[in-house]
């Protein structure tokens, strides 16, 4: 099992929207997310700053592999291209990021 995080903005006009959106989370949306071997997925908010702190446990054993059939997925897509527009990268992410990944330095049980 693999601990990750990821931070990203959350442009202040969307706030309620996404909110209102990931309290409605599509059925398909979240078995997407498990047929990808994701468990433990929370989405953290921080204001006034409107940042997003995205956390998930990865059980699988190709993580590649599970992000491309999560992004070939139709039903993934749609809710993309409604909570893409939402966000606004920081200005650190890597190519080919989104959200930008962290480095875990710290865990204890």
């Amino acid at each position: 099992m693999k601990r990750m995080g990821m931070m990203i903005r959350l442009r202040p006009e969307h706030v309620a929207e996404y909110k209102r959106l990931h309290r409605e989370v599509w059925p398909e949306v979240l078995r997407m997310i498990e047929a990808c071997n994701i468990t433990n997925y929370t989405i953290f908010f921080r204001e006034p700053e409107n940042l997003l702190f995205g956390y998930w446990e990865y059980r699988g054993t190709d993580f590649d592999a599970d992000m491309a059939k999560m992004a070939a997925d139709p039903d993934t897509q749609r809710w993309w291209a409604i909570c893409k527009p939402q966000q606004q990268p920081l200005d650190s992410v890597g190519d080919g990021e989104w959200w930008a990944m962290m480095e875990e330095v710290f865990h204890h049980d």
